[in-house]
């Protein structure tokens, strides 16, 4: 079920996001969904994604880099709306209420894509790799795979993913019965995941104000 419109914040008319077009041919077009509905309980209870980096809030950086990699940008976000609308894209709140996690917000980009392909990234990882989309959605050519999931050594990194927007239904039951942790959801399905050795700190985030500021000059981040 879609979102009510009501509670959708639109793009401004003025506003301006980098044209999405594709870095290398992709098989289907895809959704892109920046996850910027959490509490930022880490960072002192801030909205991460509107925290400034060097001048520009993280979630535009994200953007910057997911846009041209993806046929549509969303913005999953639960506060300040208006504000995250003004990046230039749809803005779209949980459909369960509470904050419930990445699971929810993968669920409003699954109900709200027009895509068949829904790619997922936080926004608080403004470095993600500019192939990340492409190199996920190698493995989605055999229909049979479900889901694509980042990993950097033997560390996934699974808010870094690319599902398919038949999931959608199966998502809702694991979401109305109690689930919210996302590996316990993505063991109930055919799930590969994609090495990104080569590009381990391009997932680097900012959890702190400390590391905000070690980004800001240049220093190393702490891997996740």
């Amino acid at each position: 079920m879609r979102g009510s419109s009501k509670n959708v914040a639109r793009p401004s008319a003025a506003s301006s996001v980098p044209r999405p077009s594709a870095l290398a041919p992709r098989p289907w077009p895809v959704t892109g969904v920046i996850l910027a509905g959490g509490l930022g309980r880490r960072m002192g209870g801030v909205d991460k994604g509107l925290q400034l980096l060097n001048g520009r809030p993280m979630a535009a950086r994200v953007l910057t880099r997911l846009a041209p990699q993806v046929d549509e940008v969303l913005i999953n976000a639960n506060q300040n709306l208006e504000r995250y609308a003004l990046l230039g894209c749809r803005v779209v709140p949980d459909q369960l209420g509470g904050f419930a996690g990445p699971l929810a917000g993968l669920h409003c980009g699954l109900s709200e894509a027009r895509n068949d392909l829904v790619a997922t990234v936080p926004c608080d990882s403004p470095f993600l790799p500019e192939d990340l989309v492409a190199r996920l959605a190698a493995p989605l050519q055999d229909a049979h795979v479900d889901l694509a999931v980042a990993r950097t050594g033997t560390q996934p990194h699974p808010v870094f993913c690319l599902a398919r927007r038949r999931l959608l239904p199966h998502l809702s039951a694991f979401l109305q019965s109690g689930g919210r942790k996302i590996d316990a959801w993505y063991a109930t399905l055919k799930v590969v995941e994609v090495a990104f050795d080569d590009e381990a700190a391009a997932f680097s985030n900012i959890n702190s104000a400390e590391e905000l500021r070690a980004a800001e000059t240049g220093q190393r981040l702490p891997e996740e």
